[in-house]
């Protein structure tokens, strides 16, 4: 397992900058890009609201944050310590007054369920929600300390499996954590296409038992394979549109036009990557043209910003918005623990596979 540079401080760039991006888009979301444009200006001129609020999706992210702090401090991160935190975070976090952003519905339905005693959560998981709030949040399971590739894979998608149990939502929750990892640890923006193509096929047909139990039988598909395999192959698929968008890319032109609208999690990842590919060493940029898309902007732009500030650090981030963005304190507080490699011990027993 490599390691990322303590100076970049990619963790603080990474959780900052998936706020930034979701307060930037939360007032736009719903809106056209002519809308947009209307309320707010010319895209390439968009201020970050002030105060700046953000929506469910840093909340969720805060959710899981804590729930896998939680788990790590107390010994190594396994599927039986893990999903009890996440599974009580997420309900608190349905119950919450706060929780007035707008939540998706998948969320809801499945902490209602999550909610009840006795109930094990793969009862709750709503199996044909492949919605982006199953990778919106996931950028941790990228940034904690000490977890080797496949505990941070089997993360990935257990925090996604407690709300969106779609193999989709969990192949892209995967994939949008290794994304994050791979810009944190120094990967070159223009590798990622072909790395994430590499990551795909080697993943296609694993399902992670250890991580996932008997979710895929909730499914009713014929196998664990055949289940995860769907997952992996929309995901391929929209990998393809990202190439055909990167190869005639227009940065003026609307980016969900090239790679969906984002309100489901491959799509969302794709949006969100592209918009950071357009402009991977102009963040705010990126940011102002993710929050200016016709689709699910908070979402598309939240990624944009994971994105950016894992290949960029927390420098990547001018001081006049960091400054003023809602949960500031609590999400600079655990960037710089995790930046400093403290609260991380491991994913525990390997996996067999």
């Amino acid at each position: 397992m490599t390691t990322v540079p303590p100076h970049k401080r990619a963790a603080t760039g990474t959780l900052t900058g998936l706020a930034l991006g979701d307060a930037l888009g939360f007032p736009t979301e719903f809106n056209t890009v002519a809308m947009i444009e209307a309320k707010f200006g010319p895209w390439r001129e968009m201020d970050l609201a002030q105060p700046a609020f953000v929506s469910d999706d840093t909340q969720m992210t805060l959710a899981f944050a804590r729930a896998l702090r939680k788990t790590a401090a107390a010994g190594p991160v396994t599927p039986a310590r893990l999903a009890g935190p996440v599974r009580e975070e997420f309900v608190a976090w349905s119950r919450s007054p706060d929780n007035n952003r707008a939540p998706g519905r998948t969320c809801m339905t499945a902490c209602d369920l999550l909610a009840r005693p006795g109930r094990r959560w793969q009862e709750a998981s709503q199996t044909g929600s492949k919605g982006c709030g199953a990778n919106m949040r996931v950028a941790p399971a990228a940034l904690l300390p000490g977890l080797g590739e496949r505990a941070r894979a089997g993360v990935a998608q257990l925090q996604a499996a407690l709300t969106h149990g779609h193999p989709t939502g969990l192949a892209a929750s995967d994939l949008t954590a290794y994304t994050v990892r791979l810009l944190a640890e120094g990967a070159r923006p223009g590798e990622l296409p072909g790395l994430l193509r590499q990551y795909v096929a080697a993943n296609r047909s694993y399902y992670h038992e250890y991580w996932l139990g008997d979710l895929w039988a909730y499914a009713q598909d014929p196998s664990p394979a055949h289940f995860i395999e769907r997952g992996w192959d929309e995901c391929t698929r929209v990998l393809d549109r990202l190439d055909a968008a990167l190869r005639d890319a227009d940065r003026e032109a609307d980016p969900c036009l090239a790679t969906g609208a984002g309100w489901v999690a491959e799509e969302a990842f794709a949006t969100g990557l592209l918009c950071f590919l357009l402009f991977p060493e102009e963040p705010v940029t990126a940011l102002r043209r993710a929050a200016c898309t016709s689709g699910d902007s908070d979402s598309i732009a939240c990624l944009t910003g994971a994105f950016a500030g894992a290949h960029l650090g927390a420098a990547a981030w001018p001081e006049a918005w960091a400054g003023r963005i809602e949960y500031g304190e609590e999400l600079r507080a655990l960037g710089r623990e995790w930046d400093e490699g403290q609260g991380g011990q491991g994913g525990g027993r390997r996996e067999r596979g």
